[in-house]
């Protein structure tokens, strides 16, 4: 093999300085320089998506991508705390910039008659599941509102899981990047509240389901049991 010194050839080619039209540029919706996106499962828990209309948990008057950006400006892989299982983590952010309200009560005499039952199903590929929850109705006035959460939790999935679960649910999130925000909590605690038990067993059903195919934890189901027993969440 021989190797030619030379003095390098340099092509020079003219500069185009008509504009660029955005709409005419294409672009591979899978690639992507976050280290986390908002994951196509949790744009219910923003107004500007149609799925949040029917959505009766925590729903964001800000933009996804300013919720990434903000997300990702405070991100910090050392930070991240455990999760359930191995693919899953913790972010906990201050909640400074949106008006999310806490969506958790604790069950007293006063309001356990305002409690109600429905199944519920995430999306319409997933197995309803028997819930119970305050309705925002009987439990807020103009008066008395829930307050303003101090922090957020973003419940992160790897990339890995959340393409194994598409793959079994027959969805695409288009994006490579290595964290899916899944869910997003508001909260008055920068830790983990424990996993609804329900949740749990939908997770143990599987992909196909709509869980993730982790088994159930007895000792981290008996710790959600008591906290749950006496809490509900607001819808």
């Amino acid at each position: 093999i021989f190797f030619l010194l030379s003095t390098p050839i340099i092509r020079r080619f003219p500069v185009v300085t008509s504009k660029l039209s955005l709409s005419n540029m294409s672009i591979d919706p899978i690639i992507s320089e976050k280290a986390l996106v908002v994951d196509p499962f949790c744009f219910r828990q923003f107004a500007q998506h149609k799925s949040s209309s029917s959505y009766s948990g925590t729903v964001f008057d800000i933009t996804i991508e300013q919720f990434e950006q903000i997300s990702n400006e405070r991100f910090n892989a050392g930070t991240l705390s455990e999760g359930y299982a191995p693919f899953c983590k913790h972010l906990f952010i201050e909640n400074d910039f949106t008006e999310a309200s806490v969506n958790v009560l604790t069950i007293t005499k006063e309001n356990e008659h305002c409690l109600r039952t429905e199944y519920d199903a995430r999306s319409e590929k997933e197995l309803p599941v028997l819930t119970r929850h305050f309705p925002k109705e009987l439990v807020t006035s103009s008066e008395k509102t829930l307050p303003v959460a101090k922090y957020l939790d973003l419940i992160l999935y790897s990339r890995e899981q959340i393409n194994k679960e598409n793959a079994a649910m027959d969805n695409d999130s288009k994006s490579s990047a290595p964290w899916g925000i899944v869910s997003i909590k508001a909260q008055d605690v920068n830790f983990e509240l424990p996993m609804q038990p329900i949740t749990a067993m939908r997770n143990a059903m599987g992909p196909e389901h709509g869980g993730s195919g982790i088994p159930i934890d007895k000792d981290s189901y008996m710790e959600a049991y008591k906290y749950w027993n006496h809490h509900a969440n607001v819808k």
